[in-house]
């Protein structure tokens, strides 16, 4: 919970846990008691959508939050997959969200936001999900406090190196106005990132499950993270190509939205990854010609919250008008429109878009329906 900039209440609750019993979550965000607004787990985003504007909560987050559909839900989950299991997790929290009648807001993703201009979203779906536009949200008031600046003088790019995906987002003028999602991304540690048209076609039939495999974790067949970069540093094959290989897609990301951001004035740091000391001082150096090098450090009074929650709790708390509504108002949240497949066009594709507007109908009221489309 946010005030007067400050977090005032958190808990944390563990993955696993909400993975196996959803209501965990919603329980503990009820311990809070009362409050204005919660920023619910918004995946690759939509317009702002409220709680009580939802009429079929499951197609609402499965479809439009995570554009999975059943049957690639139901197969990951039968398989065991990680990121499935969280997806899992997700549509459930929602459709409780959605049972206790809590005041609930769903949040846009980069692609989704005015400050970005068509020019750069044609054919891309992931310029960076829901978290990290919150992230995002987040270094932007963060640097303004740090260098005494005003919202309009921030100029960033931040980088979040998740355990999943890597993602970069630029921000000018103290807008979000570019970014780079974990599939436009070069290699993460779950996903193979950006994948060649070639090798799309060579691999012909691709599912939901595809996208968390051929990352680091996949090539070093391990999940442990620590174990990895240590490997690496100590330069064993394979783990010291996958080393290097993470810290180059870090660095091509940051510098290809230097593009947009011509002088950044900091490079700001954070996720999963960024909590190793060792990969970390790698991507600090490698990226210390760009810009000062800033690891993201959250708001005053947390202890526990990641980065992507303490964004979600800035934006809730800015909408409802309170200590953040002015950076909220100037990112221009409240004016996100369309779909992210939006910008999308190519011929195989027209389905798929056309698919997500049905989805989009049958699962948000009629008023809401009219706001944001």
């Amino acid at each position: 919970m946010v005030e007067e900039g400050r977090v005032v209440w958190e808990r944390s609750v563990d993955t696993v846990r909400v993975a196996e019993e959803p209501s965990s979550l919603v329980e503990t965000v009820e311990e809070a008691g009362d409050v204005d607004l919660i920023a619910g787990p918004s995946g690759y985003g939509a317009p702002l959508i409220y709680n009580q504007e939802i009429a079929d909560p499951e197609v609402f987050a499965r479809e439009i939050l995570l554009l999975t559909r059943r049957e690639d839900l139901e197969e990951g989950v039968r398989r065991g997959e990680v990121g499935i299991a969280v997806y899992k997790a997700i549509v459930d929290v929602v459709k409780e969200l959605h049972a206790r009648r809590l005041p609930v807001v769903y949040i846009p993703s980069v692609v989704l936001l005015p400050t970005v201009p068509s020019s750069r979203k044609f054919n891309k779906l992931d310029m960076g999900t829901a978290d990290k536009m919150a992230i995002a949200a987040l270094a932007v008031h963060e640097q303004c406090e740090r260098l005494g600046l005003e919202l309009s003088d921030a100029r960033l790019i931040v980088v979040e190196m998740g355990f999943g995906y890597n993602a970069a987002v630029a921000v000018n003028s103290g807008r979000i106005v570019d970014g780079l999602g974990g599939t436009l991304t070069h290699m993460g540690f779950l996903t193979i990132g950006a994948v060649d048209a070639e090798v799309a076609v060579a691999g012909r039939s691709w599912t939901r499950s595809d996208v968390f495999y051929g990352g680091a974790a996949t090539i070093c067949e391990s999940l442990d993270l620590d174990f990895v970069v240590e490997e690496g540093l100590r330069g064993v094959e394979p783990y010291a190509s996958v080393l290097e290989a993470l810290v180059d897609s870090v660095s091509k990301a940051a510098r290809a939205l230097t593009s947009t951001v011509k002088e950044p004035r900091e490079v700001v740091l954070s996720g999963r990854l960024a909590k190793n000391e060792g990969l970390l001082k790698l991507v600090s150096s490698e990226l210390s010609d760009v810009a000062p090098v800033v690891k993201l450090r959250g708001l005053p009074g947390s202890k526990l919250a990641k980065e992507a929650a303490q964004g979600y709790a800035l934006i809730a708390e800015g909408l409802s008008g309170g200590f953040f509504k002015p950076l909220v108002d100037h990112l221009r949240i409240a004016e996100a429109r369309g779909t992210v497949m939006s910008w999308l066009h190519h011929p195989r594709l027209a389905e798929a878009k056309e698919r997500l507007l049905r989805v989009y109908r049958a699962s948000i009221k009629e008023e809401a329906i009219k706001r944001v489309l």
